[in-house]
């Protein structure tokens, strides 16, 4: 029996089975039989998709609030007379958390290989949302000196620690869920849903300096984001307090197929895979964090004349790199994720340099253009890199492979991202010096794209 026909289904639909049911179309022509999916009734797959990637916009509301407060909290945690010295400071503790990444992925790599990926899931809610809220309540510099960053830095590394395992267990989660043949549009909405926290971060730092001031922002009201922190973890607990387990680890369980090593297995059987998948992620983290980011803060305090309304033109282009993310993984299904990454890397390669000039004559039009652009080329990219990671590794050590790669790809190059390019604009005293960054990035992501193979499988579930 196919799924996703809602013939078994409680009579009276939530919101969650209707949206299952626009995101398979009714009737998914790839939709898995009974056998390769026993038991999960389109009522606990609604719960399966909506916890894996409602969870996981919740969580990087909770990590990417920082980066939109990053001016604030470098003025009250790395004061100094020059502005860009404070925004150093902030954005490099911004990058720690990416430096705990790898160790996250690590962590909750092998629960998610060993224990479930629903485990890991529960886990990484609580490991972000609790130091969250005590950012919130943390003494600033003023009040205890050199500590205030020092305690900032630490519960920065803990959430980077979450994070490390959360959108790679989020993308095999609901991959793993998935009509085979539809694993691209399906990975696209678990990596739409963090750009969806990061947009919420965004709009709430819009609607507190809309209606509290930069004065009341600057003062206290930064604070009420991160005491958020409670509340998205219960939130996002109620979601995944009733996932079940994927089919496909159920099945390795039953079988006897879980390693007792998922890591240490996956970079002996399989170092190229997981090196190919570092070097196809740099222009997921580096590109992103730059482009969306950092890309407000660039045209706030380093473009002159300053761009207005920066903060809405920030939150525009994430709503619509969400929108147009499932319909790149649509046409990663149709096309093949080579063929996008290889399109949209090259793209970013010839266009990001024009772009950067364009947007750095000021005035709205020349940044909302550029943006748009942008937007576009990171769509087509965000929306076939899940499904394309998840094919390179059986499931294993899936959770653990993609874990490490990934991570150590956003370490190096993601979280780095923001610190590098405004240490660039310093150094060099021009605005092209991130654009020529971003190329080098793009070059490098190519490459890797190039060494994919041209045929393409539909990921293996055993």
């Amino acid at each position: 029996t196919a799924q996703g026909s809602g013939t078994d289904a409680l009579p009276e639909k939530s919101l969650a089975a209707m949206m299952t049911e626009f995101m398979l179309l009714k009737e998914s022509k790839g939709a898995r039989s009974s056998k390769r999916n026993p038991g999960n009734s389109s009522g606990v797959l609604s719960k399966n998709m909506l916890g894996g990637v409602v969870g996981n916009a919740l969580e990087w509301y909770d990590f990417a609030i920082f980066g939109y407060l990053a001016p604030v909290m470098g003025e009250n945690f790395f004061p100094s007379s020059n502005p860009v010295n404070s925004l150093i400071g902030a954005f490099s503790v911004f990058a720690s958390a990416f430096i705990a990444r790898p160790l996250g992925g690590i962590l909750l790599g092998y629960i998610g290989d060993r224990l479930g990926r629903k485990q890991a899931l529960q886990l990484s809610v609580m490991m972000m949302a609790v130091p969250t809220f005590l950012v919130g309540i943390l003494p600033t510099y003023a009040t205890i000196g050199i500590f205030a960053p020092i305690l900032l830095f630490l519960l920065r590394v803990i959430q980077g620690l979450s994070v490390g395992g959360e959108l790679i267990g989020s993308i095999t989660f609901v991959a793993e869920n998935a009509p085979p043949s539809r694993q691209g549009f399906f990975g696209s909405w678990a990596s739409a849903s963090c750009y969806l926290g990061m947009m919420m971060g965004s709009l709430t730092a819009i609607l507190l300096n809309s209606f509290l001031g930069e004065k009341a922002l600057a003062v206290w009201a930064w604070r009420l984001p991160f005491l958020s922190g409670i509340i998205i973890a219960l939130v996002a607990l109620w979601m995944r307090r009733e996932l079940t387990e994927t089919p496909v680890f159920e099945e390795m369980k039953a079988e006897g197929h879980l390693g007792a090593n998922p890591l240490g297995e996956a970079v002996r059987r399989f170092p190229g895979s997981i090196l190919l998948a570092l070097m196809l992620s740099i222009l997921d983290g580096g590109g992103f964090y730059i482009l969306f980011l950092w890309w407000p803060t660039y045209l706030c305090n380093l473009v002159h004349p300053h761009i207005p309304y920066v903060a809405a033109l920030s939150t525009s282009s994430l709503l619509l790199l969400i929108i147009l993310i499932p319909f790149a993984g649509e046409l990663s299904d149709r096309l093949g994720r080579r063929n996008l990454l290889l399109w949209s890397s090259a793209g970013m390669m010839i266009f990001s340099w024009p772009l950067f000039m364009f947007a750095s004559q000021g005035g709205f039009m020349p940044v909302f253009l550029a943006q748009f652009c942008f937007t576009a080329l990171m769509a087509l990219f965000l929306g076939s890199i899940p499904a394309a990671l998840v094919g390179l590794f059986p499931p294993r050590f899936r959770f653990s492979a993609i874990g490490i790669a990934f991570n150590v790809s956003m370490c190096i190059f993601g979280g780095t991202a923001p610190l590098i390019t405004t240490w660039l604009i310093k150094h060099y005293n021009t605005v092209s010096a991130p654009a020529l960054y971003l190329v080098f990035l793009a070059f490098l992501t190519f490459q890797a794209a190039l060494s994919l193979p041209k045929s393409e499988k539909t990921v293996l579930h055993i």
